[in-house]
């Protein structure tokens, strides 16, 4: 395999190469702009239960325009080599909706129950906001539905890494929402294997 076939390119993954100019232009902006203009742009973003309840397609959107960790996070390389090799073999409209399908089934996933938690008064309101936007919900969905186009061994060794990863992180208890968000979005892409391996055969 050509080594620069892991990398987007406008004509072979147009999708992947124009998503990935529109996130170095915003990882760009978070980097350099005016902390408050950046602070008062991720927090508009943010798909928490609040913006949900608002302007939900609005923010579903917006959220998944920034890279949280910045450009150089594992997620944002995740990003470029994963969604290329997706994009090469089941094509630029059905790799955007793997995508956003993990993007917002997981963020629907995990903020919709917190909204009940706060209604039924097992949480406080509190909890209707918080900073919650990026990429890696998309990002993990995309690389169970990779992993599906593998060989068996490869596979398995992709899923249970990064499964195993994701499960260290719940276990670590830092942001345990988040945390199974990833996980439900790998999930999602897994699910996505009987699509992508037909899609496969139409490119």
């Amino acid at each position: 395999m050509r080594p620069w076939r892991l990398l987007p390119t406008p004509t072979g993954t147009p999708f992947t190469f124009g998503y990935a100019v529109v996130l170095t232009l915003t990882s760009l902006l978070a980097q350099y702009a005016d902390p408050g203009l950046v602070s008062s742009l991720h927090q508009g973003s943010s798909t928490d239960v609040a913006h949900l309840t608002q302007t939900p397609l609005l923010v579903l959107l917006a959220s998944a325009l920034w890279i949280a960790g910045g450009i150089a996070s594992p997620y944002a390389i995740g990003f470029l080599l994963v969604l290329t090799g997706l994009e090469r073999r089941v094509g630029a409209l059905r790799t955007a909706g793997v995508f956003l399908l993990g993007h917002v089934v997981a963020t629907l996933a995990t903020e919709v129950p917190v909204g009940f938690s706060v209604l039924v008064g097992h949480l406080p309101e509190s909890s209707l906001h918080r900073l919650d936007y990026g990429i890696s919900f998309g990002v993990a969905a995309s690389i169970g539905a990779l992993a599906g186009l593998f060989r068996p061994w490869l596979r398995w060794l992709v899923l249970v890494a990064f499964g195993g990863m994701l499960v260290d992180d719940l276990v670590a208890f830092t942001d345990p929402l988040t945390n199974w968000g990833h996980l439900m979005a790998l999930l999602i892409g897994v699910a996505t294997w009987p699509m992508v391996r037909r899609w496969r055969h139409r490119v």
